[in-house]
């Protein structure tokens, strides 16, 4: 790129968005300060919409914007200095303004992995909590706009914006490192960065409110992360087996509704709709997920039941059993209970499913009694079946879930009803909400 010529600002846009999060990381580790960060930032991408416009896009896109941000967060601090604290950031900014340190780190590498480690590892936090981390990983990471966030996951725009400034008054407050873990911290770590890129997944492959089954732009979103995460840590197995799974369970996103909208279950999907290269990456991340745990086992019973129109419902069970050996859930046995009831037998399901109506983390959790009423129903029990599909019915907001559970509902009244396992809007148990049901589990989206 670069010239004379000049650019649109919607190509101006998607270079911001390409460089947006190696920059912002690397200027947070200069400045100390997150808003002082992504305020400079904004003040740089405007000031590459008026130049760019006329001299066109330059050779170092990421240098340029470095340098025009760093330059713009110097003279935000020389217009405030009243803290110590800011008259030091300032007096390293001018450093690096002199070192031209901001340049090498944008164009050659440089620390840019290392600082945006950092900026995941301190979105990601444990000092903060659960929905507060989804937010800010979504504004500092990814780069999505407070409106986007908050409509993605159905709360007020200014209640999502409180939100986001809560939790960086929190970093700062708290005084959170910004740091990648060490090595003794790093596995407990690196388990709550890829929740939170799950959970986002999670909200976009089955939307729980709103008339459409699948946001695509969050799909797209957490496997963008996921991809980040690889390429940063390519030694961590289960950043690849969660690539893995988010990569096949997206794979079938075209197919997952028929051309009206409706609900299509696995059986019933129009499997040339599937994205073959999606598929085929999310199998070759799934071999360097070389020792599967929670995430690379979710991926390969994904895989499973992608492999023929008659999946192995004995290995998927095996496989569950597996997963709840080292990730207990009553999700997990929620799932191990359908795979069971199509291997032995609706009966059989049935006898591992009927404790988990007791499980109080599942009182609210819809995809249970969705599956109580089709084991119900292939065991012959109609009325039980009814039951259970109107308890479904009261826990559903989304709209392509609640017509599938009445099209299941008048089925059993004798017309069709799909074979495949129940319809649930989750891969996993962690809610848009940010409420846990338990601690670990998953599900492996057969829906």
């Amino acid at each position: 790129m670069g010239g004379a010529e000049g650019c649109s600002d919607a190509e101006v846009e998607r270079v911001f968005r390409d460089e947006r999060a190696a920059v912002l990381a690397t200027l947070i580790r200069q400045v100390g300060d997150l808003q002082l960060a992504e305020d400079a930032l904004q003040d740089a991408f405007a000031a590459a919409v008026e130049a760019w416009r006329r001299d066109g896009v330059p050779e170092r896109a990421g240098a340029w914007i470095t340098v025009a941000a760093r330059r713009r967060a110097i003279d935000r601090l020389r217009r405030d200095r009243s803290a110590a604290a800011r008259a030091e950031r300032l007096a390293e900014l001018v450093r690096a303004e002199a070192g031209a340190a901001g340049e090498a780190d944008a164009a050659d590498g440089g620390p840019v992995g290392d600082d945006r480690l950092r900026l995941i590892f301190t979105c990601c936090h444990p000092a903060l909590g659960l929905p507060a981390r989804v937010a800010l990983t979504l504004r500092m990471v990814g780069g999505l706009t407070t409106g986007e966030i908050a409509r993605a996951f159905l709360v007020a725009e200014p209640t999502m914006g409180k939100r986001i400034v809560r939790a960086k008054r929190k970093i700062a407050d708290a005084r959170v490192p910004y740091r990648v873990p060490a090595a003794d911290e790093l596995p407990g770590r690196l388990r709550g960065v890829l929740r939170v890129v799950y959970l986002i997944f999670n909200e976009g492959y089955s939307a729980a409110e709103g008339e459409r089954l699948v946001r695509g732009e969050l799909c797209g979103e957490a496997i963008r992360l996921g991809r980040l995460l690889a390429g940063l840590m390519p030694d961590e197995p289960e950043v690849w087996g969660l690539l893995a799974l988010m990569l096949l369970q997206d794979a079938r996103r075209a197919a997952r509704t028929d051309a009206d909208g409706r609900y299509a279950g696995l059986d019933e999907q129009d499997r040339g709709r599937w994205d073959r290269a999606e598929i085929r990456a999310g199998l070759a991340a799934l071999r360097r997920a070389a020792r599967p745990g929670e995430y690379g086992l979710q991926a390969a019973i994904a895989a499973l039941h992608m492999a023929s129109p008659e999946p192995d419902w004995v290995r998927i069970a095996r496989l569950y059993r597996t997963l709840g050996e080292i990730s207990p859930s009553p999700v997990v046995e929620l799932n191990r209970a359908v795979a069971v009831g199509f291997a032995d037998g609706a009966e059989a399901g049935l006898a591992l499913l009927g404790p988990l109506l007791d499980e109080p983390a599942l009182e609210r959790y819809q995809p249970l009694y969705a599956a109580h009423a089709d084991l119900l129903r292939r065991a012959g029990d109609a009325g039980g079946a009814e039951r259970a599909y109107r308890r479904a019915l009261e826990l559903t907001g989304n709209g392509a879930e609640r017509a599938e559970l009445l099209r299941r509902m008048a089925g059993l009244a004798g017309g069709p009803v799909s074979k495949t396992a129940p319809v649930s809007r989750r891969m996993g148990e962690v809610r848009a909400d940010g409420r846990d049901l338990t601690d670990q589990g998953g599900r492996d989206g057969v829906d």
